[in-house]
């Protein structure tokens, strides 16, 4: 038997529940994209995309209507929606997290060693008193945070949307209730940023897959009668803050007055050197950024040496631009800022050149 969806179109059975919840998460306004048939992970990219070393944002797929580069392609648009699920009816539904504002916390039941307690809940100190006998996945360490925070199991909180995986662990949905908290994603198993071990952060660059997605192990299950996210907890988001999940607002043009650093020439000089420190913001490791930051401060130096800039002023402008491009090691940029912009001052660069 074939059903027809609501706009008129006969459809073979499976797509419409494929297509309804597509829409259904659009209308909510959770960007979506395609998952591979019988799969979590998004659809393939198309084989330029496939094959190329091109950046999601240069990619000209997402303007010609196709899925490619996973969340980078999500969207609200319903006639997209409609074409994708229309014409592939085995894709399953992903959520980009970032966009639709949501804070998934994804718990697993991995069968997999247990860690040292100093690893359990990164921070916080798990006493030798204190019988670990038993834990054995995410669902005992955030029960585990939770009682030591005094609140209650987020497993537990039927006020918000909550998803069983096939694989026997926990979704939590939870949605951000201010536009401008933004919290990375992270794995429980990271050591740098994590909020409990197995216990997994699905948010800013990161998917999550909606319920009535199947995959050969089962289906995304809803649980218990709330289909909507509640607002994220407020001791749950002071726990992404002290673990390190908050996002740093992305890195704004520096204003800088002609005074602030050089006139004419030397100025735009200067302006190329900081660009090109702001530049790393993009790339969080291997773009040469203490060696950019070094030249940018030294020539500076000579600019301050020359009477061509103001000592405290340029070394605002160049803090702030590497504040921009590593803002988690603000000690370590004002070393480099101290010790280049000195050297500089020891050979004035005028415009012909340093003396």
């Amino acid at each position: 038997m074939r059903r027809h969806d609501e706009d008129g179109v006969p459809r073979p059975p499976g797509v419409v529940q494929s297509l309804d919840v597509a829409r259904w998460c659009a209308r909510n306004g959770w960007p979506v994209h395609p998952l591979a048939p019988n799969s979590k992970i998004p659809a393939a990219n198309c084989d330029a995309c496939r094959t190329g070393t091109h950046s999601p944002r240069q990619c000209p797929c997402r303007a010609a209507g196709r899925w490619c580069h996973g969340f980078h392609a999500a969207t609200t648009d319903p006639a997209r929606i409609d074409a994708w699920w229309g014409s592939t009816p085995g894709l399953g539904v992903g959520v980009s997290c970032g966009p639709a504002g949501l804070v998934v916390i994804d718990v697993d039941a991995h069968q997999v060693p247990v860690p040292d307690r100093d690893r359990l809940l990164p921070g916080i100190p798990i006493h030798e008193s204190i019988d670990l006998t038993g834990l054995a996945s995410g669902f005992d360490t955030l029960a585990l945070l939770a009682a030591y925070r005094e609140h209650p199991d987020p497993a537990q909180d039927a006020s918000t949307l909550r998803i069983r995986t096939p694989s026997g662990g926990l979704h939590i949905w939870y949605r951000t209730t201010r536009a401008e908290a933004r919290y990375r994603s992270s794995t429980g198993s990271s050591t740098k940023v994590a909020l409990a071990w197995q216990v997994d952060v699905r948010a800013e660059g990161g998917y999550i897959v909606a319920p009535g997605t199947r995959t050969p192990a089962g289906e995304y299950r809803a649980i218990g009668t709330t289909r909507l996210p509640a607002p994220l907890p407020t001791w749950l988001a002071a726990e992404l803050d002290r673990t390190g999940h908050p996002v740093t607002p992305p890195p704004t043009k520096v204003a800088r007055s002609p005074r602030a650093a050089a006139p004419k020439a030397s100025r735009r000089a200067l302006d190329a050197l900081l660009a090109e420190v702001e530049a790393c913001a993009a790339t969080p490791e291997g773009a040469g950024f203490t060696e950019k930051l070094n030249r940018a401060a030294y020539t500076a130096g000579g600019l301050v040496a020359a009477g061509r800039a103001r000592e405290d002023r340029i070394r605002e402008v160049l803090l702030a631009a590497a504040r921009s491009a590593r803002p988690r090691q603000e000690h370590r940029n004002a070393t480099i800022v101290a010790s280049a912009l000195s050297a500089g001052m020891l050979r004035p660069l005028h415009p012909r050149g340093r003396s």
